[in-house]
């Protein structure tokens, strides 16, 4: 049975759609999972992985592709270390870049807790083991597969120094070798070179006793013999065992490295599944966007509605979507129609959409199609000829046929191509018709294309069964590749004939030929036909001006939406107007009548008396004129300010207006604020920060890194001083530089000993607003100067 169902996922197509999924995964480790990974029975199991194949899709869209990198497979580097070896350089910088890739994925899920978009990959991503300070000491210590920092250990850094000054020494010697006139004569070239390790002079063959030395090597033509003088033979010795402290200190920091990583082995070595799933699952996602897929909703009544279904390996452009459903009102479906009209094409999509949704992928269909689940998928489609068995094409189908009807039940989805073609018309169809029937008295879901009249009369007149045709356009003599449900296929064969040009003489002795059955059929199938076009017209008339309804009445309701907004604005506009007017007028009352009552004092009772009258009247007036539905209401700010002092900017959003503190109650309740030419006292806590303060530090921020830019040097010199002396002068100059927009500047550091030079390029490669660090070109100070370029 397994064969079977292979066979069947093959005829499907469905290892392409693997294909395709492995194409966007990363690592090898999920290409294996992908491979490993089955069609699943269980439903709990499905939604699960379509959920997370849900969630990474959503993820993609917020955050973009996650960073996905140096996943590989480290368990054997693990397995060493267990045993007590130690690691080289290249897999340190592997288990560096695994558990980098381990750091960045914590972070990518870093979302908020309480969306419930994302509830089953961040569980995932928090179970990753992450450890920084192995990742800097790996990349502190290792430059590359071939190369140990010289900052890796105090030691390895001394060890260098001083072969570096060996060299020196060595060169000089032998270059004060060379061009002595004493000795020139016998040199073949004026070049100092290295033999086996040792540095040596080339001589020429006929003076090789002239020059006292150990011979190392003789040039291919013989004429040259390369001579270590015994002046520097203490000197290389001295050489090759630095070299061999360089080599026993390096070894000695692949130990310890190779023992940090060993110390937490268990838990970088879990972090491998994880990596593989989150991988794989991503994989799906970025499948699910490259095809325009939508998740499917899965019961499990072997329920399937497909809708705007599109074949995943055609291309969308040139697809016409399906919509095709059964295991409701039907288990079986036969669908008829032309050759090259989308039948089989009909049939393997909804076959190989449902492989697609047990395996948790997205399917291209809309997102509310539904895909039952089946324990079997089981298929024949195709030419399945054998020539090793020298069978027909008919005996071929029908050893799968066989097959499939020994293992399939109610809970299999079975798929017939051509269901009885390829032998005698009226056996053929006699078959098929009882194969349909086998699959209907079994409670089978099953599909079958065919070309034979029987089956649409079997389908018309039996319970469970449906037909379904592709549509086909006589008048074009092109199919449209629209799937009809409930609409049996007419063959069209005379009318086709007669617009290719067949005489009607011919076609009607055609007709006489085929039973009277057949020709009522027929004429039925044509009025059906006829009938089904007409009501489609009208349904796309109705529907064309039930759309331009919908679009008016969304225009209309627009349109009054629009105006009322703007009138609210307009009365908003006015009502603030008229608040500050008031506002102005009573304030304006207010001091009049306070200038009122500091003359009562001045005057004699009389006209004290008839002020006071006056007094009286304008304050009934103004009672009067604040009504109150008219009266200012001071509430509390949304975000009262709770440490005032005087001189601070504050606004009154009741009054829509910005001022300034002059004055604070003893209470602590109330302020009186300066807007403007009014003082008014104001309750505190109906008062918030004023935007005047936050505009004044941005204005001061410009103006700080306006004249940086002004004033800042596109190059620093440190030469002379040792690292820690330049490192700051290093940092303050790179910040400035950066905050004051400059794209490039020059370090210049000298070439010297190369330690400053090295320190300094080591130290550029941590700056994260470093894109670049290069020597400058040769006239421009070389390996002297290192070229800064900001990201």
């Amino acid at each position: 049975m397994t064969e079977l169902i292979e066979k069947s996922k093959r005829v499907l197509e469905f290892n392409k759609i693997i294909s395709m999924l492995k194409d966007n995964i990363v690592s090898d480790l999920a290409k294996d999972l992908a491979d490993k990974e089955d069609i699943s029975k269980d439903i709990r199991e499905i939604n699960l992985r379509l959920d997370e194949t849900t969630e990474a899709v959503n993820l993609i869209i917020k955050k973009s592709n996650p960073p996905l990198f140096g996943i590989m497979d480290i368990k054997p580097y693990m397995k060493r270390l267990e045993m007590g070896g130690s690691l080289g350089p290249e897999e340190l910088l592997n288990i560096s870049d695994f558990l980098r890739v381990s750091r960045y994925l914590k972070s990518y899920f870093s979302i908020d807790p309480k969306d419930p978009s994302y509830k089953l990959l961040p569980y995932k991503a928090e179970n990753l083991s992450s450890y920084k300070n192995i990742e800097d000491s790996i990349n502190d210590a290792i430059i590359s597969p071939e190369e140990i920092s010289d900052n890796a250990s105090p030691r390895l850094y001394s060890i260098r120094q001083q072969i570096g000054r060996k060299k020196d020494a060595i060169r000089d010697k032998l270059n004060y070798i060379i061009s002595s006139e004493e000795t020139k004569k016998y040199i073949q070239d004026s070049l100092v070179t290295i033999r086996e390790g040792r540095y040596v002079v080339p001589v020429k063959l006929e003076s090789k006793s002239k020059l006292k030395g150990l011979i190392h090597d003789r040039s291919s033509s013989g004429q040259t013999v390369y001579i270590e003088p015994m002046a520097v033979v203490n000197l290389n010795n001295e050489l090759k065992n630095l070299y061999s402290d360089e080599l026993e200190e390096i070894n000695r920091i692949l130990r310890e490295l190779s023992q940090m990583v060993a110390e937490e082995s268990y838990a970088i070595a879990a972090n491998q599944n994880i990596l593989a799933e989150l991988d794989f699952i991503f994989a799906k996602a970025k499948l699910s966007l490259e095809l325009n897929c939508n998740r499917p909703l899965v019961n499990e009544k072997r329920y399937i509605n497909l809708k705007k279904a599109r074949h995943p390996l055609l291309k969308a452009e040139n697809i016409v979507p399906i919509d095709i459903h059964i295991g409701d009102d039907f288990t079986s479906l036969i669908i008829t129609g032309p050759n090259t009209g989308g039948k089989t094409v009909s049939i393997k999509t909804l076959g190989l959409l449902v492989l697609m949704t047990q395996y948790g992928l997205h399917i291209p269909a809309l997102e509310n199609s539904e895909i039952g689940i089946f324990d079997k998928v089981l298929a024949d489609i195709g030419d399945e000829q054998s020539i090793e068995q020298s069978l027909s094409t008919f005996s071929s189908h029908m050893l799968n046929i066989v097959e499939i009807l020994k293992y399939a039940d109610s809970k299999s989805l079975v798929i017939f191509d051509e269901l009885g073609a390829g032998t005698d018309p009226t056996e053929g169809a006699a078959l098929a018709n009882a194969i349909m029937d086998y699959m209907r008295v079994n409670n089978i879901i099953s599909l079958a294309t065919t070309h034979y009249n029987q089956l649409k009369i079997y389908a018309l007149t039996t319970e469970n069964v449906a037909n379904a045709s592709m549509e086909f356009n006589v008048d074009t003599l092109s199919p449209t590749y629209k799937l009809l449900i409930g609409v049996p296929g007419k063959s069209n064969a005379f009318e086709i004939s007669k617009r290719l040009g067949l005489s009607e003489e011919i076609i009607s002795k055609a007709r006489e030929l085929i039973s009277k059955e057949n020709i009522e059929f027929e004429e039925v199938l044509k009025s059906i036909e006829e009938e089904r076009t007409l009501i489609e017209e009208n349904k796309l008339i109705s529907e064309r001006e039930r759309k331009n309804f919908e679009e008016k009445s969304k225009k209309l309701e627009d349109e009054i939406a629009k105006t009322k907004a703007k009138r609210e604005k307009i009365l908003e506009s006015s009502r603030e107007e008229a608040k500050q007017m008031l506002l102005n007028a009573r304030e304006n009352i207010k001091l009049i009548m306070d200038e009122i009552k500091s003359l009562k004092t001045e005057l004699n009772s009389d006209q004290a008396r008839r002020l006071q009258d006056v007094n009286d009247i304008l304050r009934d007036n103004i009672s009067d004129a604040l009504k109150p539905s008219e009266k200012i209401v001071i509430k509390k700010a949304s975000d009262p300010i709770m440490d005032l002092k005087i001189g601070d900017s504050v606004r009154s959003p009741s009054l829509n207006a910005e001022g300034t503190i002059i004055d604070i109650d003893k209470n602590g309740k109330d302020v009186l604020v300066q807007i403007g030419m009014i003082k008014m006292k104001l309750p505190k806590n109906s008062l918030e920060r004023s935007t005047r303060d936050e505009d004044k530090e941005k204005e001061k921020s410009k103006r700080i890194m306006n004249s940086k830019s002004k004033y800042i040097k596109t190059e620093v010199d440190i030469r002379g001083k040792t690292f820690d002396e330049a490192k700051p002068i290093i940092e303050k100059y790179l910040d400035d530089a950066y905050l004051a927009g400059l794209k490039q500047v020059r370090l210049i550091h000298g070439k010297g000993t190369g330690a400053l030079r090295e320190k300094v390029k080591a130290y550029l490669k941590k700056n994260p607003n470093i894109k670049s660090a290069k020597d400058a070109a040769y006239n421009e100070g070389g390996s002297g100067v290192s070229i800064v370029e900001f990201k």
